[in-house]
């Protein structure tokens, strides 16, 4: 018997959950014949078949989350694994161990009588979530009581799956390494043609931000210490979706027109709420927008994820009175956020950055 494990599917990500199978134990299939749809932090990927063969045995079910280098198929005796497929292992090894969990030490237990303990188990209360207010740090049945009284108003338990889960890894992993500082403004666009599209006027205006102070459309890798200026801007773009937020990336946008982008941007949309996007158009990205004004909001200090070191965030547009020529008027105003990672970008780099950003979107065209 051979077994195929779940290869790594880009981006360092440990584990993925399976949406489907394509196959049934016993079925006959060739090179590259897709095998099962995982879900990825960001994308629904096929994973093909690395060779032919009949298979023996089906390791996961549908809702299962399988880990990087676990076995995933068992074919029976058969050819030798393929050559110039997916990175994977087609072999009799055994799948590598875990990773030891890195990060802070686990905070102190709190004490639990066994009373208590057999209390919670009583009235369905995980005791892990229990506040304690003893004597000691001990949880006394009171808590235990008031915690089952809270929990009667709440909705049962889900455990994350899919976007939201690689969401909630990825934000706390950001929160745990980021240095992050925020400066706001916000851009007069009264001016603005009839109809003008804002959120490309909001790309092309980060492209010349991005050439004004290179600064920030950068990598940094903080294991190295070394940061990497990159001339080519290419920009994530958070897209809201059902399941959770994801952040395809639109390529080399200071070197397309307005109809271009406008275009890549539409399909790159459709393709995330279809969760079609392909795993590369979700790498790479250099610097991000989130233009959450268009649900509401008008600052925002935003969650810059490495190796990047800036995320812009637009507000809502609305009208306030401003001063204008001098005088009090009511205008056309568009809030900006801009989120850095202070290790490594100056507080003059990210001024200068918002400054060349309000400018071009005050710019007439």
């Amino acid at each position: 018997m051979r077994q195929f494990v779940l290869p790594d599917l880009g981006e360092g990500l440990e584990e993925v959950e399976i949406v489907s199978w394509y196959v049934n134990e016993g079925d006959h299939v060739v090179t590259d014949q897709p095998l099962v749809s995982v879900e990825t932090d960001k994308a629904v990927v096929e994973v093909p078949s690395p060779s032919s063969g009949r298979i023996l045995h089906l390791f996961g079910a549908k809702g299962d989350v399988v880990k990087v280098g676990a076995p995933l198929v068992e074919f029976a005796e058969g050819p030798e694994q393929d050559t110039g497929t997916i990175v994977g292992e087609l072999g009799t090894s055994e799948p590598p161990a875990a990773a030891a969990p890195s990060g802070p030490a686990a905070v102190q237990k709190a004490q639990v009588f066994p009373a208590v303990r057999a209390l919670a188990r009583k009235l369905d209360v995980d005791i892990e979530l229990v506040e304690a207010t003893g004597p000691g740090g001990f949880i006394t049945r009171a808590d235990v009581e008031r915690a089952a009284k809270t929990l009667s108003h709440t909705g049962p338990a889900e455990p994350l799956r899919g976007l939201r889960r690689a969401m909630a890894q990825r934000m706390t992993a950001a929160h745990a390494e980021i240095v992050p500082a925020s400066v706001t403004d916000d851009a007069d666009i009264d001016d603005w043609r009839k109809g003008e599209d804002a959120t490309i006027r909001l790309v092309r205006a980060i492209a010349a931000a991005c050439k004004a102070e290179p600064a920030l459309n950068a990598w940094y890798n903080a294991g190295a210490g070394e940061r990497r200026l990159i001339e080519r801007v290419d920009l994530g773009i958070a897209v809201d979706t059902g399941g959770g937020l994801i952040v395809p990336v639109l390529r080399n946008v200071a070197e397309r027109d307005a109809s271009d982008l406008r275009a890549g941007l539409d399909r790159m949309r459709a393709d995330a709420v279809a969760r079609s996007i392909p795993p590369g158009e979700l790498r790479g990205a250099t610097i991000t927008l989130s233009n959450f004004g268009m649900i509401g909001g008008r600052f925002a200090n935003l969650i810059v994820v490495p190796p990047q070191v800036a995320i812009i965030g637009a507000g809502r547009i609305a009208q306030r009175v401003v001063a204008h020529l001098g005088q009090p008027a009511v205008r056309r105003v568009l809030p900006l956020s801009l989120t850095f990672d202070h290790r490594v970008v100056t507080g003059g780099e990210a001024a200068r950055f918002l400054v060349a950003l309000k400018s071009d979107l005050e710019r007439v065209w």
